[in-house]
């Protein structure tokens, strides 16, 4: 029973003390992109660049529920995307369809929290919000050849046609997955799992490779 005690008891000290911080680390901190970026090339066909420290929300509920859409789109500053594989932004909010009753919202990491107590004070009925930002970060390919890299790891069709700006699939990449979104003519943002970043991104300089690399700060 002491030992619980002091244990509780050190908790609540160190929280009081007026420097205590929390200290957010990306996927790929310990990759030194900020170093790459400075000492490595800055022309190639592929930009590559970690969107670091975002806050990621999956959102689930009936998008027939017009009251919680409204609800959504008052907290959000942008309505749900209701039709299959697209998405939406507003500034720095982006939300991509995942299924008919799946969302997964990316907003600057500070403003997670204010969305959750936001939902949690606005909203009513059935609806699950859940922050996944831990588990994943967000990159991003552009550049004459980032199509390029996408092709040889994931089986999907990048013709414009087929996956025009906006358009969002999760698909295989690379024997892992990916939530990929094409965010303009050259320019792809793939979801990846903390788990696998260290890979993907072994992976990624490597299909770069005949290109050209360069990393972005």
């Amino acid at each position: 029973m002491s030992d619980v005690k002091n244990e509780t008891a050190t908790v609540s000290v160190m929280n009081q003390l007026p420097d205590a911080s929390i200290v957010g680390q990306s996927p790929l901190f310990h990759a030194d992109l900020a170093t790459i970026a400075k000492k490595g090339p800055n022309t190639g066909g592929v930009s590559f660049k970690e969107e670091a420290l975002l806050g990621h929300i999956t959102l689930r509920m009936n998008a027939d529920n017009a009251e919680q859409m409204s609800v959504v789109e008052k907290v959000l500053g942008v309505a749900l995307p209701t039709q299959p594989l697209t998405s939406v932004s507003q500034g720095d909010v982006v939300v991509r369809w995942i299924s008919p009753d799946e969302w997964l919202i990316t907003v600057p990491g500070l403003q997670a929290f204010d969305i959750e107590t936001a939902f949690q004070q606005n909203m009513t009925g059935h609806y699950q919000l859940v922050n996944v930002s831990g588990g994943q970060t967000l990159v991003t390919l552009s550049g004459k050849h980032a199509k390029d890299v996408i092709k040889k790891s994931s089986p999907i069709d990048l013709h414009p046609s087929e996956f025009p700006v906006g358009k969002v699939v999760t698909s295989v990449f690379a024997k892992s997955s990916a939530v990929i979104r094409r965010s303009g003519e050259e320019t792809f943002e793939l979801v990846i799992r903390r788990s696998f970043s260290d890979y993907l991104w072994l992976w990624i300089q490597d299909a770069s490779r005949e290109y050209g690399l360069v990393v972005e700060a």
